[in-house]
């Protein structure tokens, strides 16, 4: 199993539960442990400095957010993400986000931190980065979507976040997109910043549906031209 550098560091005496989910969570998010590998509870215990109780606290929270799947023969393994679940997350993501992004644009919501995180989005555009990038990646969709107004909408796209996170870096395995991603990005920012709701909202759809279409193929699974068009 790899290592992490979130592996090397003490566990802090407030949670360790806390600390094992979130080792385990960075590690998949960055491709370090990869779809389908199991997740065995005395080694992560050990490469975490922990014994078996966190890890396995962490996994079963982890199976709740839709990273990791349970099996009672196998143990924990890290979600191996399908077309089919894929069109599911990236469905609601095209349906709310763009949404969130609009209101967010009129109600003149203060976006520099989206610009803040974009500049680590390109510093951090190359297969050495691909963990930053995911993370930086993450951060700036957040960072426009979090002025919208409603906090009921902004937790439901958090909780989203993690299951398209590992999507986006399953895809990127097989079609390293990021650095075009990034042009997306900046065009939709541009679009926000200047007040034109509607674009931002057209160029982020466009966005998160045209990012799918192109990784899609390379998932497991087949999907119907009925799921397809619900996007």
């Amino acid at each position: 199993m790899a290592s992490t550098s979130s592996a090397r560091r003490p566990p802090p005496p407030v949670s360790r539960t806390d600390f094992v989910r979130d080792a385990i969570k960075e590690a998949i998010l960055s491709g370090e442990f990869g779809p389908g590998e199991t997740l065995v509870e005395a080694e992560v215990g050990a490469l975490l400095g922990v014994s078996k109780t966190p890890v396995r606290e962490a996994l079963r929270i982890l199976a709740g957010s839709g990273l990791v799947t349970m099996s009672t023969y196998k143990g924990a393994s890290v979600r191996v993400m399908d077309a089919e679940s894929a069109y599911a997350v990236y469905d609601l993501r095209a349906l709310l986000e763009p949404e969130a992004v609009r209101r967010a644009v009129e109600r003149g919501a203060d976006f520099a931190d989206a610009r803040q995180v974009l500049a680590a989005v390109e510093t951090g555009a190359d297969a050495a980065d691909r963990a930053k990038a995911s993370l930086t990646n993450r951060l700036f969709h957040r960072a426009l979507y979090a002025g919208c107004g409603n906090p009921l909408l902004v937790d439901v796209l958090d909780s989203l976040r993690d299951q398209a996170a590992l999507i986006t870096v399953t895809g990127w395995g097989f079609s390293p997109t990021w650095q075009g991603e990034a042009a997306e990005h900046r065009s939709i920012l541009a679009a926000a910043e200047s007040g034109n709701a509607r674009q931002a909202e057209h160029l982020l759809r466009r966005h998160i549906t045209d990012f799918l279409d192109r990784v899609a193929l390379g998932l497991p699974g087949e999907h119907s031209t009925e799921t397809k068009g619900t996007r």
